[in-house]
């Protein structure tokens, strides 16, 4: 090859690169509003078993709390960009990919049980808090578990990607204890674990730990023990840095708390019988989320 010939491939792959570097720059300056009104189209995530907040019906559709909220959303997008038919697509997602699918595009805006931490918006922001909650433990009733410190050398369920394991062995850490992690790929697996018997216990919210016991074939065998290992909190997850976004979510967010509307739906799905077999989650609004009703916040914890 001469080099003439070489100095303009040189070129040409330079300018590829260039304009390769420049798609992409445009790709992550384009805000999710702008994305959506150029495709007519919005990607929501959703959990397949976070029972009362997000999970699938008998015709395997995605409903539940965080999932009307999300509806409301959907209707402050059409309104404000002019799209009454909005398209919107809908991605299942796990503890273990949430994250990362949010941040890559595919999910817009997720609609499920996360928890807002101050080191997880260092890759994602959140909406307001939707629910304060307590980590705590589920058992059989006949396991003579009661506290943190009866689960010496047993096996402890969690969710992979969650922080429940890593505020067990904070919580555990003066007692030592020897404790085996067990993890479900989600919340019914690990679930099914305890039922099984392959584990003595499953930590993670207590809301979370209520839906499925009313959503098990045989709740009375179950129970939520234990002293509290934090108070978290659940939200919205979009991407970071796309003020505009974020200021219509939360807008649209603390708009359903003002207005009593947001109780409603809390009503509607954690104190009333729901898809797809009229089961009662019964967890009254706790004093910590009706603080998030009444002050709004997205700060993390």
């Amino acid at each position: 090859m001469d080099m003439q010939v070489k100095m303009g491939v040189k070129s040409a792959v330079a300018l590829a690169a260039l304009l390769c570097v420049s798609v992409g720059a445009m790709a992550q300056s384009s805000s999710t509003l702008d994305k959506i009104k150029n495709s007519g189209a919005i990607t929501l995530g959703y959990r397949e078993a976070s029972f009362g907040f997000s999970y699938l019906d008998a015709n395997l559709k995605p409903i539940g709390y965080s999932m009307d909220i999300c509806a409301h959303i959907l209707d402050a997008i059409k309104t404000k960009l002019q799209l009454p038919a909005l398209k919107v697509n809908y991605q299942a997602v796990t503890s273990a990919n949430r994250i990362p699918l949010v941040q890559n595009g595919t999910v817009d805006l997720e609609c499920g049980s996360t928890t807002n931490l101050v080191e997880r918006q260092k890759q994602v922001a959140f909406s307001p808090d939707i629910f304060r909650y307590n980590v705590r433990m589920l058992v059989k009733k006949d396991s003579g578990i009661k506290s943190i410190a009866d689960l010496q050398g047993k096996s402890v369920a969690t969710t992979t990607g969650t922080t429940s394991f890593r505020l067990l062995r904070q919580a555990d850490r003066a007692s030592n204890l020897d404790i085996n992690n067990v993890p479900g790929k989600d919340h019914t697996d690990s679930f099914l674990l305890v039922q099984g018997g392959r584990a003595s216990a499953f930590v993670l919210d207590d809301i979370l730990l209520a839906g499925q016991i009313a959503n098990a074939r045989d709740p009375q065998n179950y129970e939520i023990v234990g002293e509290s290992l934090r108070t978290e909190n659940q939200a919205l997850m979009l991407r970071n840095d796309d003020p505009a976004f974020k200021q219509l979510v939360d807008d649209t967010v603390s708009g359903l708390m003002q207005s009593g509307e947001m109780e409603k739906l809390y009503n509607r799905w954690f104190m009333s019988p729901i898809a797809p077999k009229g089961i009662n989650i019964n967890y009254p609004l706790n004093a910590e989320t009706r603080d998030a009703f009444s002050h709004p916040s997205s700060k993390g914890i």
